[in-house]
């Protein structure tokens, strides 16, 4: 089975830039990415997405839940 070639031309410096940031982030080569990204788009050939657990467990730790305590006397500007 043959396989076809696609060149590219005229893109803007920012989705290179972009695509060449996408490729260090999965560990691919540049061409690999834009293989990937154009299945993903053009056929729905996305790869694995985590899921909600996932997306929680990648969150950085910012502290404690005591930085998210309220302090119930503090006063606040109501307009009404």
């Amino acid at each position: 089975m043959p396989v076809a070639q696609l060149i590219v031309r005229n893109l803007e410096d920012a989705v290179v830039r972009r695509l060449r940031r996408r490729a260090a982030e999965l560990g691919l080569s540049v061409e690999e990415a834009h293989r990937q990204l154009l299945r993903e788009v053009l056929l729905g050939q996305a790869g694995p997405r985590p899921n909600f657990k996932e997306y929680l467990l990648q969150m950085p730790n910012v502290g404690g839940d005591d930085l998210f305590e309220r302090d119930a006397g503090a006063e606040r500007p109501v307009e009404i």
